[in-house]
């Protein structure tokens, strides 16, 4: 029996908001808000991008995750916000129709993988690793040493797959060649204009505009149908904190990075 909500969720426009860095935290959250959309039957979402990028994994998870959504046929319309780039391109190219701000920064289609070599300063403060491992590469991007011309190539066979992905999903979500799609897709970044003579966004526009689109495409009433806000973020104690909002996105890319050891990133500018 269907929820009593249903009917009523029919005419709703869904909102989901992703912003700052793409990672496993993100990605539970939308996943969960996403489901409730689908349950809710809503007809439309709206999907708000505010981010410079993140692993490639949790990024590929949100994407599939749109790409059933619109299988039960809602519509999705992705707003790019000050920055979607990287893995917000690639949530982004999920959706049936994407708006950018003109200024957005965005592109930044890529991926890399990144280590330190420290085994010079390792040794001027006398500091020797004692490694035992169960395969040649198991210390691979070690920072006490050097990659060998082996690793680098096993790395670079990496990220080429992992490249070669991306480039098809913006290529299949945007309907362009993948020929087409790497001419661009070397890591620069673009203003929202730039990328939508580039066929990367179709709209120029904020996210009314997005909305006014969404309801066009679901057949909503354009001037009374509000968005609903789904897997809204906590509020954490230290956003009250005078300045600290200025250093959210640093410092949580910062904890990223710490916290995930050897992370394969979609490339952020």
């Amino acid at each position: 029996m269907p929820w009593p909500w249903r009917r009523k969720s029919r005419r709703k426009l869904a909102r989901i908001a992703i912003e700052g860095p793409i990672a496993a935290g993100t990605r539970k959250r939308v996943l969960k808000a996403l489901k409730e959309v689908e349950q809710r039957e809503c007809p439309a979402l709206l999907l708000r991008i505010d981010s410079p990028g993140g692993t490639v994994g949790d990024s590929q998870e949100i994407h599939a995750a749109l790409l059933r959504l619109r299988e039960k046929q809602c519509k999705v319309v992705a707003s790019f916000g000050n920055i979607s780039a990287s893995g917000g391109v690639y949530i982004g190219v999920a959706a049936d129709k994407i708006v950018s701000n003109p200024g957005t920064i965005t592109g930044s289609i890529g991926v890399i993988l990144r280590g330190n070599n420290l085994s010079r300063l390792l040794e001027r403060i006398g500091i020797q690793f004692e490694t035992v491992k169960s395969g040649l590469y198991k210390d691979i991007l070690s920072p006490d040493r050097a990659l060998s011309a082996a690793e680098r190539q096993l790395l670079q066979e990496l990220i080429d797959s992992s490249y070669g992905q991306f480039v098809a999903a913006v290529a299949e979500g945007r309907g362009l060649s993948e020929e087409e799609v790497r001419r661009f897709a070397d890591g620069r970044v673009f203003s929202g204009a730039q990328a939508q003579a580039l066929g990367l966004v179709d709209a120029l526009g904020d996210e009314e505009s997005a909305r006014r689109l969404a309801c066009e495409l679901a057949g909503l009433d354009l001037e009374k149908t509000k968005p609903i806000t789904f897997g809204k973020e906590k509020t954490k104690f230290a956003g009250i904190i005078p300045g600290r909002s200025l250093f959210n996105g640093v410092s949580d890319w910062i904890k990223l990075e710490l916290n995930a050891g050897q992370p394969l990133w979609l490339h952020r500018p």
